[in-house]
């Protein structure tokens, strides 16, 4: 039985999500505000989150980034109509999916059903591939030289697989343009930063939902790129 984590400080929304979710099966656990949320997070078995957006003592958005620096759970924000910068900022620094209020159940029932079988098929609760790495909504596959991204496939170039396999074997690390090229190629890295930069320019436009605005690869400025730990 999959654990759900409700968080609003609206106790009426909580108890009604409760209903539904129960109704389907699932067990429920309750915070309402972001910090009692962090710490269920930090102490419990959760398999997902639904939390708000607009909480006192620690917002959704904030909860959310430090849950992000521990652990992959999906969270789905709860966001109302006049916040739509900040479900842009919510999916930009993790969160997985939102549903703006009213909410019919029958929606928040089907986002957490699809949620949770993405994250049972490639998050941290399933079994462990040694061939296969998982960064954020993005899963490779080493032996099978194959990638996607929420469960979809991504056709890259093999040039490109071997730069993304580099980067998520170490997410956080910084890689300059020349030890990118020798790594992938084996060879002395000549006119490496625009042969680079023109690779990670397709890359992003294949993982990425706003190649302007990368969640994944990013310039460290006077250094090289990242793949950003999700």
């Amino acid at each position: 039985m999959e654990t759900i984590l409700i968080c609003d400080d609206e106790k009426d929304i909580v108890s009604a999500l409760q209903i539904y979710l129960k109704a389907e099966g699932y067990h429920t656990l309750t915070a309402y505000n972001g910090r009692q949320a962090l710490e269920i997070v930090r102490n419990e078995a959760v398999q997902l989150v639904l939390m708000d957006i607009m909480m006192p003592e620690m917002d959704g958005i904030t909860a959310m980034t430090e849950i992000r620096s521990f652990s992959n759970v999906p969270v789905i924000l709860l966001t109302a109509k006049s916040e739509d910068s900040d479900k842009i900022l919510g999916l930009n620094v993790g969160a997985d999916d939102y549903i703006t209020k009213p909410f019919l159940p029958v929606e928040v029932v089907a986002r957490v059903k699809s949620q949770l079988r993405r994250y049972l098929r490639l998050g941290s609760a399933a079994p462990k591939n040694p061939d296969l790495l998982t960064v954020g909504s993005i899963a490779l596959n080493e032996k099978e030289k194959t990638v996607t991204m929420d469960g979809e496939p991504i056709s890259l170039t093999p040039t490109e697989f071997s730069i993304l396999a580099l980067m998520m074997h170490s997410p956080g690390t910084v890689f300059s343009p020349r030890s990118i090229y020798s790594a992938i190629r084996n060879e002395n890295p000549i006119g490496a930063e625009n042969t680079i930069a023109v690779h990670i320019r397709h890359l992003r436009e294949k993982i990425e939902v706003n190649p302007a605005e990368p969640r994944y690869i990013k310039v460290v400025w006077g250094q090289g790129y990242k793949l950003e730990k999700q």
